[in-house]
């Protein structure tokens, strides 16, 4: 799509059934959170709208929501109500792969409105933010023109955003941060996007059970520059391969689904924050999601993986030529065994990108299968998105036979329809086969993990890969990413860097690179960022002359039982503890500002605990490998005071004394 293309559909969407102001007369239906504070009003006159309020304050005023069916009737225009029916959701969640929490409370007030016409619109109200849906129930099959999803950010919003021109994109961007008013009006941001009202909450945009439809990207309406509007990829008419992984669309359709006609279409979600660190606790998007459709989830196993492509498969100090072979990858073998690592994976080149059973010569895929089992570590395997889509009867079925853990899929680089449905169809085809699923080149999660728990982990994220070719990625972005990207669900980021650089002395080198930052900040990564399948991107040549970063690394949990958010502020600065079984991990992290953080204990339950500290040292804001590791015994009674040097962390574990 065109960018004037684009424009029109921004504004056409953003515009249709709009109205200025609601009259007086028109009929409100409201529903509010268990905890009152938060109210959804929706205004039924000459069109549909809502209006959110926190405690008290009207954050978004009233804006349009509709459905346009191509050639068809447009659902939420002159809205004719039948219905209201109240609900009430009151549940614990168990997920098989707990991310944030092993119990998960999912309580919010639910009300449907029905409308003449066959559609119904769903609205629940939580504690921590609000969603709604459409739900149709129309004859045949229908198709989508579009979908009104509008946020009119009166007063003195700051928006923190992506940004891209295009549908076809890796979803993989830093921030701006702006007003609405500076946003160009040519430019879309995928989501999630964080908006911050001046002495008022923060809101995260984002949408959940995304299945067989597009997802939803925000644009600023041309001509009010205080509405963001949804805008959505149309649906792919001509599709054309582009050299050995993308499918790009070369033409489109004058609309944006094609569905089923009677369905639930996807949650729009505003998860609210009256400071950021709620943030890092929200997880809606999971309680939104369709639940579980396996029976058996015994054989998701997360853990922790050797990982090849980051430092381009390069060792030191090994009797064999380092590259893609059976003896590097034997050493990544070894290197997990010993060290307590469940997996090892073979990114690009084991195979062809092309054909996934024309093997490199110099890998025995089988041998290194059959090697692994026998020092308890499984492979999984890295696949052009297009090649496994095609081949998937054929290889997925072979992977399981040798006991392959799973596939890292990759470069989708596309959320329209059609790629929406082959998240779901390999979501499901590896779950069949019981072989884990990891997307990369991907958009943001969307619940689709708690439907099929095997999907264990996603990129969407711009990951350490970046300190390869660029400054990107860096302090300033790790400590954004847990309170925007991180609340839609886990993220591959890719952390454990042993080569660290500060800011002013920080290249980029493709092959061994360095990451930003200390190496305490590296360490605390694996415990504020979520992946339950979680990466050592660095050699394993490398972490051997660094037991004690290894040590706390192999050691750290990749699913978690509880979360306390300490302190923070996006972009800024982030401190929180997670509590695995009786264990309690802290993780820090700060941007180019160095700080001294003041961190109380009082997470932890009675009696002693042995605590291993890991804080930057008095070099770091030079020599940014400089740490200092400590340990002594504490109490909940007590607080650590601890300096972050610019771009540094502060990692910690804490075990009960016996």
């Amino acid at each position: 799509m065109n960018l004037s293309r684009l424009a029109l559909v921004i504004s056409v969407t953003a515009l249709l059934l709009f109205a200025i102001c609601v009259p007086a007369h028109a009929r409100t239906e409201q529903v509010s959170s268990p905890d009152k504070s938060i109210t959804v009003s929706v205004y039924i006159e000459k069109t549909l709208q809502w209006s959110l309020a926190v405690d008290g304050q009207e954050v978004l005023p009233p804006a349009p929501i509709a459905l346009k069916l191509y050639k068809g009737a447009a659902l939420g225009a002159t809205p004719r109500l039948l219905d209201v029916q109240r609900a009430s959701v009151d549940e614990v969640i168990e997920p098989p792969v707990a991310e944030k929490r092993s119990r998960i409370p999912n309580r919010a007030e639910q009300m449907t409105l029905t409308f003449e016409g066959n559609y119904a619109v769903t609205f629940r109200a939580y504690d921590d933010g609000v969603a709604w849906r459409f739900e149709t129930s129309l004859p045949g099959e229908v198709e989508i023109e579009s979908e009104t999803v509008a946020f009119r950010l009166n007063g003195p919003w700051k928006v923190w955003r992506t940004a891209t021109r295009k549908w076809n994109c890796s979803f993989e961007s830093e921030y701006t941060v702006q007003s609405p008013a500076e946003w160009p009006a040519d430019e879309m941001a995928f989501l999630p996007l964080y908006a911050k009202l001046e002495n008022g909450p923060a809101l995260l945009i984002t949408e959940a059970d995304l299945l067989s439809y597009p997802g939803m990207f925000i644009g600023r309406d041309q001509k009010d520059a205080t509405l963001l509007t949804g805008c959505f990829a149309p649906y792919p008419k001509v599709e054309k391969p582009d050299r050995d992984r993308y499918i790009h669309v070369a033409e489109a359709e004058p609309f944006i689904a094609k569905v089923n006609g009677t369905r639930s279409f996807p949650w729009r979600v505003v998860c609210v924050a009256r400071k950021d660190t709620d943030l890092l606790a929200n997880d809606m998007v999971y309680r939104l999601a369709t639940p579980c459709q396996l029976q058996d989830t015994s054989w998701i196993r997360p853990g922790k993986v050797a990982w090849d492509w980051w430092h381009a498969n390069v060792m030191w100090n090994v009797p064999f030529k380092s590259g893609i072979n059976n003896d590097t990858y034997k050493k990544y073998i070894d290197f997990a065994a010993q060290n307590g690592l469940e997996y090892v994976i073979l990114d690009e080149g084991w195979s062809k990108t092309t054909d996934l059973t024309d093997l490199n010569p110099n890998v025995d895929l089988a041998a290194l299968a059959q090697y692994g089992k026998e020092k308890g570590v499984r492979l999984i395997l890295w696949c052009v998105w297009r090649t496994l889509d095609a081949q998937k009867d054929q290889v997925l079925p072979w992977f399981r036979d040798l006991g392959i853990a799973g596939v890292k899929v990759d470069f989708m680089d596309r959320d329209d329809q059609k790629v929406v449905e082959f998240y779901e169809r390999m979501a499901r085809a590896t779950a069949e086969h019981h072989l884990l699923l990891d997307f990369h080149g991907a958009f943001k999660p969307t619940g689709l993990r708690r439907t099929w728990p095997n999907l264990i982990t996603r990129e969407g994220v711009m990951g350490m890969e970046y300190s390869k070719w660029s400054d990107k990625s860096g302090p300033e972005y790790t400590t954004a990413i847990p309170f925007i990207r991180m609340v839609a669900g886990p993220m591959d980021y890719t952390p454990g860097a042993m080569r660290n650089a500060q800011k002013d002395s920080f290249k980029p080198i493709f092959n061994l690179p360095f990451s930003m930052g200390t190496r305490a900040h590296q360490l605390a990564l694996y415990v504020v960022l979520e992946s339950p399948l979680q990466m050592l991107s660095d050699s394993p040549s490398a972490y051997e002359k660094e037991p004690e970063c290894l040590s706390f690394i192999a050691r750290c949990p990749t699913t978690w039982d509880e979360i306390r958010p300490l302190e923070g502020v996006v972009g800024s600065h982030v401190l929180l503890a997670r509590r695995h079984g009786d264990q309690w991990w802290l993780g820090g992290l700060t941007n180019w500002q160095d700080r001294e953080l003041t961190v109380p204990l009082d997470f932890l339950g009675d009696g002693k605990w042995n605590m291993e500290l890991f804080t930057d040292g008095l070099n770091a804001d030079v020599a940014a490998q400089d740490y200092v590791r400590e340990t002594r015994e504490v109490t909940a009674g007590e607080s650590l005071s601890v300096r972050l040097a610019r771009g540094g962390g502060v990692a910690a574990v804490f075990t009960p004394a016996r």
